[in-house]
């Protein structure tokens, strides 16, 4: 009898085997995030992750390799999700520059300060754990400046990839410093001195002046 793979994929219950296998990686990147978040990545190990999930270990190695490509496939998860909801916040904020930028910001410190366990993981922990994950770590850095620099940037003002990378690493700074600091001052502090940094985006580039 051929295996499972070579077959034509049978519905279970009704369910097509590609959702039932997409609903497991889901419950697994669910699960991870709440581990991670409470014991730490390092800490983790695969078998707590399935375990929070309620699957069984060969049902990880179905999704995934090992431990890192569940650890970036979460921080995915969390940060485009965080993502979108910093983007509905720069559409609904309306036309003007500083209320987009200041509403995008506080909709990103929220969310920092909803989920602090995740925050520390996603932020902290994650650096250094891997070549891959900190190509996702940049990967997403890059995606962020991008969203951001197409709210905040002025149309008559040319894209800055570097300018944009070098804003949202500093306003990530800040982040790790109110969290570091318990969360203080005031979201709407912290707020305030992000949206000074990030302001930086919306200036005309300087014109260099002719030599001699």
């Amino acid at each position: 009898m051929p295996p499972e793979s070579s077959q034509t994929a049978r519905p279970y219950r009704g369910v097509p085997q590609d959702e039932r296998r997409a609903q497991r990686r889901s419950q697994l990147i669910g699960a991870a995030v709440a581990v991670y978040g409470d014991r730490g990545y390092r800490q983790s190990t695969v078998k707590a992750v399935c375990e929070a999930a309620g699957l069984t270990e060969r049902y990880f190695y179905e999704s995934f390799a090992n431990s890192e490509e569940l650890l970036i496939a979460s921080f995915n998860a969390v940060t485009y999700s965080v993502l979108g909801e910093i983007r509905e916040a720069g559409r609904r904020a309306g036309r003007s520059r500083v209320a987009r930028a200041r509403a995008m910001l506080r909709t990103y410190f929220a969310a920092l300060q909803r989920e602090p366990r995740s925050a520390r993981v996603f932020l902290v922990e994650i650096r250094g754990v891997s070549r891959a994950v900190d190509k996702a770590f940049d990967a997403a850095l890059r995606a962020i400046g991008e969203q951001v620099g197409r709210y905040v940037v002025p149309p008559d003002v040319p894209p800055d990839p570097l300018l944009e990378a070098g804003i949202v690493g500093g306003v990530i700074h800040i982040a790790l410093r109110w969290i570091e600091d318990g969360y203080t001052p005031d979201i709407d502090v912290v707020t305030e001195s992000a949206l000074r940094l990030g302001m930086v985006l919306g200036r005309p580039p300087l014109r260099r002046q002719a030599a001699g």
